[in-house]
């Protein structure tokens, strides 16, 4: 998922703000301790979206994907005075390692965690979203845009994480894998509906931008 060569993208990360020590500990504690340490957000994708919530200063974010916590915290840095974050996974394994870090950043009074089935939980929440974090199950993309989409204010963002899906989405050759079909029929999608405007940027794994018109 790494797009660019190794020394442009040291390049990159040498000319962006640094992880604070919580995060570069989590950071190295999920890759050695978790499996699948590649669904970190990481230091670049980690910085952009700490700098998009502080654009935003939303007072309700949502997550759908915690893994270990290391994208919330980064959201977490731009709420409003009093906002929440509004985070779900499915993984109740990382539920203490997820806790403890929150803890450690000092944002656990700011987030909300909800362990189980985000399609169940996501009609419970009663609030208007200002931002909306999708990186989770790919072929549940489509699904979590249609159950957030009403709940995100006018002017509010969708941002869907792992849309180049590892450059696969323009490998003719791959079109038949499902996660790949799920994951350009969801750029399609978006792209075609007349909700939104949006911008599909190659940070990292590609990060999908909607703005609700």
């Amino acid at each position: 998922m790494d797009f660019l060569p190794p020394e442009l993208q040291q390049y990159v990360e040498n000319h962006t703000s640094p992880e604070s020590e919580v995060l570069k500990k989590l950071n190295r504690d999920t890759h050695v301790n978790v499996m699948k340490p590649r669904m970190l957000s990481g230091h670049l994708q980690g910085r952009f979206l700490a700098m998009i919530s502080q654009m935003l200063r939303p007072q309700h974010i949502l997550e759908i994907g915690t893994y270990t916590g290391y994208s919330a915290i980064c959201l977490a840095e731009g709420l409003a005075e009093g906002g929440t974050l509004h985070t779900i996974d499915v993984n109740a394994e990382l539920e203490e390692m997820v806790r403890r870090y929150f803890a450690e950043a000092g944002v656990t009074n700011k987030i909300k965690y909800y362990l189980g089935p985000a399609l169940t939980i996501i009609p419970t929440l009663d609030y208007t979203f200002d931002l909306v974090f999708i990186d989770a199950d790919k072929m549940n993309n489509a699904n979590y845009f249609d159950l957030v989409i009403d709940k995100v204010r006018p002017g509010g963002f969708i941002i869907t994480d792992n849309v180049l899906w590892s450059g696969k989405v323009t490998n003719s050759n791959l079109k038949t894998d499902k996660d790949t079909l799920a994951v350009t029929e969801f750029n399609r999608k978006v792209h075609e509906d007349p909700r939104v405007e949006n911008i599909l940027l190659p940070i990292r794994d590609g990060l999908l931008i909607a703005r609700k018109i």
